[in-house]
């Protein structure tokens, strides 16, 4: 199978288009993401107060569902671009969302990082805001996993070998002017 230029090009498209609109849920994540307090206490240490810690919970599930949005709209737009469909785009989408997903993770925590500043000359007994981080890289692997799920599931529910890239043949033909159909003549002789 030769991969045609047009489908490399729809497909460096595509892993721009991702990682832009990656970019742009990272800095929805980082407006969004609430601050973890802290009480200063002696010796510049600090001590999280009571209920704080589920922010962290918090931060995290944002940006599940921020890679979860992005996963399943940019697989289904690359879906809609019938021209082009197939492996190749596939492996755009799944490049653009890997790297999506730590652009995400990189805009999204910059944003929070400016939201919540670090005070280095906090005093004794003042609370302080903390901006929250992910915890984990695992979480960036949700949003190719989806885009590639469903664009897997989009393309095993099409009904042409195909996936529908080549316009389909016109119903209103005669039967032996389809592509795969008998032509007239046999087709006459089989019912005499």
């Amino acid at each position: 199978m030769a991969v045609d230029r047009s489908e490399i090009r729809a497909a460096a498209r595509i892993v721009v288009a991702v990682v832009a609109a990656s970019a742009l849920a990272g800095i929805g994540w980082g407006l969004l993401v609430p601050a973890q307090h802290f009480l200063v206490i002696s010796g510049g240490r600090a001590a999280s107060l009571t209920s704080e810690s589920g922010h962290q919970f918090d931060a995290v599930a944002l940006f599940l569902c921020a890679g979860l949005t992005v996963g399943v709209l940019s697989a289904s737009a690359a879906w809609l671009w019938r021209s082009v469909r197939g492996p190749v785009v596939l492996i755009g989408l799944l490049i653009g969302s890997a790297v999506g997903a730590a652009t995400t993770a990189v805009v999204g925590l910059g944003v929070a990082g400016l939201r919540f500043p670090d005070l280095p000359d906090a005093i004794e007994g003042q609370i302080v805001p903390v901006s929250p981080g992910l915890g984990t890289a695992m979480v960036l692997i949700l949003q190719p996993l989806v885009a590639a799920f469903v664009y897997l599931v989009l393309a095993s529910m099409s009904p042409r070998d195909d996936l529908g890239v080549a316009p389909a043949p016109d119903e209103s033909a005669p039967a032996g002017d389809l592509p795969g159909s008998m032509p007239q003549q046999v087709h006459s002789r089989l019912e005499a």
